[in-house]
């Protein structure tokens, strides 16, 4: 078991996500008590050992499947049965297994510090994300106004986001404070994939904007990534609340409880309709 959660540590800390496969109910006779852990990457890999056979090999393509659809089960097996007769493992017992998909922190990028942006990276940190702000102004980009934050960052939007390492698995809220930033800022996203990149504004706004960036080159498949307006519709209308619906909607994401993006149209989704963050 050490060498499982050795492997679960240190892939988390390289901000790998993997599933935990754990034997937590067993009746009659079974290769492995409960308690025992196999730790299941997405290239494959495998840490620990569940007992072996036909049955580990179905609780491995579920891992890889719960690594996929971000979603816990529980999985029953009968030894007896044939998965058991096809290993060779004629055990007679029964045993249940908890697969569990474990996450490392993900890292939130606030693109523009004003006052949404602000209020985010007060309250983003509090449910585990580990926040990254970017902004060109000094006075709105630095610790004292984000003591959580991992980095902040004052430069250019659009030129820090052509040459930083955002990971695939990352979280991105462009918030800039005007609609050429925008533009600028999305179209030099626009190479790379995310877990979530979202954009506030209004409907109009928005679909102005998304209309531009086709017309620049931008591929309409990487536009239905895009959640704009951003948000839940809540009722919010100060910062503080828009930051809060923005935030429901980035945990919904995390958790999967949102699968597919909408750009401009999701009855779920608002941003107030003429609100520029600043």
């Amino acid at each position: 078991m050490e060498d499982v959660l050795a492997a679960l540590t240190a892939a988390l800390a390289r901000g790998e996500a993997v599933a935990m496969v754990t034997i937590v109910a067993a009746h009659g006779s079974t290769p492995q008590r409960v308690g025992a852990k196999m730790l299941v990457f997405l290239d494959g890999r495998l840490v620990g050992t569940i007992g072996g056979g036909c049955y580990e090999n179905d609780a491995f393509w579920k891992a890889r499947e719960a690594l996929g659809t971000r979603r816990s089960r529980l999985v029953h097996y009968e030894l007896s049965d044939d998965l058991a007769e096809e290993s060779g493992l004629i055990c007679g017992g029964q045993m249940d297994v908890f697969i569990e998909p474990i996450e490392p922190a993900p890292h939130l990028y606030i693109l523009g510090a004003g006052h949404v942006g602000y209020q985010l990276g007060q309250i983003a940190p509090t449910v585990g994300f580990r926040l990254h702000v970017v902004d060109d102004r000094q006075k709105f980009a630095n610790h004292e106004r984000f003591p959580a934050a991992d980095e902040v960052v004052v430069e250019s939007l659009d030129q820090w986001v052509t040459t930083a390492e955002i990971a695939a698995s990352a979280y991105v809220v462009v918030l800039t404070r005007g609609h050429r930033q925008d533009f600028d800022v999305l179209r030099a996203l626009s190479s790379r994939s995310f877990r979530y990149v979202g954009l506030i504004g209004s409907r109009a706004k928005v679909a102005r904007l998304t209309d531009a960036l086709i017309d620049a080159g931008v591929s309409p498949e990487w536009i239905k990534q895009l959640r704009a307006p951003i948000g839940f519709d809540i009722g919010a209308v100060s910062p503080e609340e828009i930051a809060v619906a923005i935030l429901a909607e980035l945990i919904a994401v995390r958790r999967g409880k949102i699968d597919e993006p909408h750009v401009a149209g999701h009855s779920l989704q608002w941003a107030a309709p003429t609100l520029r963050d600043r």
